[in-house]
């Protein structure tokens, strides 16, 4: 060994793309707010893509806030509801939009006021429709006829929903994570409700992290994150990520 071979640079080790495990394909869904006509023709974007790839395991994966904004809240949980027989694993996350709504749904006048003004009121629109009667309850009045409005089936199922999901390389969740906390200490509000903190932070998080929560114009990548939420209940555009070995690829009703 030559005196100075010791000091040579070593060659930089390739990276290493983040990959689901063999014989898996995966779709994640973003934020689709109320959407319920964005959802359903991105499921037909979904089914006529799977029917073109080999795999043993097609796993769907809703990013949470499927209610509030959007016309058609009601529409998109019943349509959530029934995915289980069209994939052979459907997970669905609670963004905070479902957070709000299942407090609202307890009765909580308080809790009821905060979920109408961030958007819930398109919500009780779509379970009580009788916009009339919207407009002269109280929301003492509202907060009982809420809840009585929406289908005990419902409840069960926003009330089911994950707060984390991994896959091989990725992990799903609907907000972020916490820099610097490992992912089985993160805290259920930072996996709801995280912003600026993860957004602008690039370390390494030990996998790539799949989320929505932040609108952005189109797909949001970064070397830790990718963000799926494409704004669906303004921009009409609703955006799904696919997963299969180490490869990324992207559907979205922009064309709709």
């Amino acid at each position: 060994m030559g005196i100075f071979s010791r000091f040579r640079k070593r060659e930089a080790s390739p990276k290493i793309e983040p990959a689901v495990p063999p014989g898996l394909l995966v779709y994640a869904i973003g934020d689709i707010h109320g959407r319920d006509d964005l959802f359903a023709a991105l499921l037909d974007r979904v089914e006529a893509d799977r029917e073109r790839r080999a795999y043993d395991t097609c796993i769907l994966i809703l990013l949470g806030d499927l209610v509030d904004r959007g016309p058609s809240s009601d529409q998109v949980v019943e349509r959530a509801i029934t995915l289980p027989s069209r994939f052979d694993r459907v997970h669905h996350l609670i963004g905070n939009h479902e957070e709000c709504m299942l407090a609202a749904l307890t009765g909580d006048v308080r809790a009821l006021r905060y979920f109408y003004r961030i958007g819930g009121e398109s919500t009780i629109r779509s379970y009580l429709k009788d916009d009339e009667m919207l407009a002269q309850l109280p929301f003492e009045e509202l907060a009982k006829a809420f809840p009585s409005a929406v289908p005990q089936s419902h409840v069960d199922y926003l009330g089911r929903g994950e707060d984390m999901v991994q896959y091989g390389d990725y992990v799903f969740v609907h907000a972020g994570v916490r820099p610097g906390m490992p992912l089985d200490r993160q805290k259920t509000s930072d996996l709801r409700w995280i912003r600026d903190e993860f957004l602008s932070d690039t370390s390494d998080h030990g996998v790539m992290v799949v989320h929505g929560h932040t609108i952005s114009d189109d797909v949001d990548r970064s070397c830790n994150r990718i963000g799926i939420d494409t704004g669906a209940y303004a921009s009409g555009c609703l955006t799904a990520i696919v997963l299969q070995g180490q490869t990324q690829s992207f559907l979205s009703t922009r064309d709709e």
